[in-house]
């Protein structure tokens, strides 16, 4: 049986108000689901082309502001 998920452990509330699930709750699901999560640890390994090269250089443009 799957467990509840956990606020601000397996996912949280953006400023829009969306829910936006966090690394843990991907690694726990074990794949990337093609949706193009932001806070996908598999690198966007389902999502087609060229949405996937896009959200890669977001990710790489958003890691060099910090």
């Amino acid at each position: 049986m799957k467990q509840p998920l956990v606020e601000k452990i397996d996912f949280y509330y953006n400023e829009q108000g969306y829910m936006v699930f966090t690394e843990k709750f991907h690694l726990d699901r074990g794949h990337c689901c093609g949706n193009g999560c932001r806070h996908c640890p598999y690198d966007f390994e389902k999502v087609p082309e060229p949405k996937r090269t896009l959200l890669l250089a977001n990710r790489q443009r958003r890691e060099e502001e910090k």
